[in-house]
């Protein structure tokens, strides 16, 4: 009698948490600590789920003893990873897909350097080939930053470059942004304050008439840093309460961890005001950290996001850079004016 008691206790805690771990969205936890951290790795953990329900079953089929409990523990798991994949699905598995640029279009690309980790070759390459105009590189120094500038310039791509470190020691603590001088003078705008511990920068159109530009990182969700991943998020879904801005980094998060920030942005999954140009493209469940794990496994923690008055034509998580020294990938977005 108490063995049945405890293995249908058991199966209950197995079934809340998995439940939990599918959609914390459902009791509003999406932003607690240790939900955050499982929920970040969709793909992962439903490979792991599968694994675990292989394994339950087999025990399920040799061991008469332990049969019912191994084959509900199998269940559910199926069951959980049914859920995952449905997510995952509606998300969007990969849609390279970029349409022709047109004369009023912006490509922005994003890219966590891991501290000048690439060979500045690559990162100049990376820039030159997919015509950014926008450029945000997160752990990276400004020294790297002004020797990409520099390359750009020579190679007929000018570049303004708008910096933020808090510190010289780290470079984990800086965050770089370079725009395209096509889109005229930008300037750090710092009177709203900004993420804790790691830098994004604000940067403005001096005229007025361009895009304000957010280039994001906030800190990760790792134990003693939890407050500051909230601020962070905050802080950045408030940035994009304005009309025309755009949104770029390492962002140290997902769509599961949006909700609830800003009821009109929940339906499309962004941040705020701002649009997922993942999700909007079919792509939001392609992973770009860690670079070593496939894309499919792997964290979409990586984004570009923009309000509505632009649509995304085209996004991509780049995976040719694997080997490039970063434990990021880049990704890069396209985007045109909405109308």
């Amino acid at each position: 009698m108490f063995r049945r008691v405890l293995s249908a206790a058991v199966l209950v805690v197995a079934a809340a948490v998995l439940l939990i771990a599918a959609w914390p969205q459902l009791l509003g936890i999406q932003r607690e600590t240790g939900v955050v951290q499982v929920t970040t790795m969709r793909g992962l953990l439903t490979a792991v789920a599968l694994l675990g329900a292989v394994l339950f079953t087999l025990i399920a089929l040799v061991s008469s003893g332990v049969r019912r409990f191994a084959g509900a523990l199998a269940l559910l798991l199926l069951l959980f990873a049914g859920i995952q994949l449905a997510v995952l699905t509606t998300r969007g598995a990969g849609d390279a897909a970029f349409e022709a640029k047109a004369a009023d279009d912006l490509t922005v690309l994003s890219w966590n350097t891991l501290g000048d980790q690439p060979e500045l070759e690559t990162t100049v390459g990376l820039i030159v080939d997919e015509d950014a105009d926008i450029v945000v590189l997160p752990e990276t120094s400004e020294e790297y930053a002004r020797l990409v500038q520099a390359q750009l310039s020579a190679a007929g791509s000018p570049m303004q470059l708008i910096p933020l470190s808090y510190d010289l020691i780290s470079k984990a603590r800086s965050t770089m942004v370079l725009i395209s001088a096509d889109l005229g003078a930008y300037a750090r705008d710092d009177s709203v304050g900004g993420t804790d511990t790691l830098p994004s920068v604000l940067a403005v159109p001096l005229d007025g008439t361009g895009p304000v530009i957010v280039g994001a990182h906030p800190v990760a969700p790792v134990p003693g840093e939890m407050s500051g991943w909230r601020q962070g998020l905050d802080w950045l879904a408030a940035r994009c309460a304005g009309e025309n801005v755009i949104l770029a980094g390492d962002l140290n998060s997902t769509l599961d961890h949006y909700t609830g920030l800003d009821a009109a942005s929940d339906a499309s999954g962004g941040l705020g005001g701002c649009r997922d140009g993942a999700r909007l493209t079919g792509n939001a469940a392609v992973g770009s950290w860690p670079a070593v794990l496939p894309t499919l496994l792997g964290a979409p923690i990586d984004h570009v996001m923009a309000t509505p008055n632009w649509d995304f034509v085209g996004f991509r998580v780049i995976t040719a850079l694997d080997d490039a020294g970063s434990d990021h990938r880049p990704v890069v977005a396209q985007l045109r004016p909405a109308g």
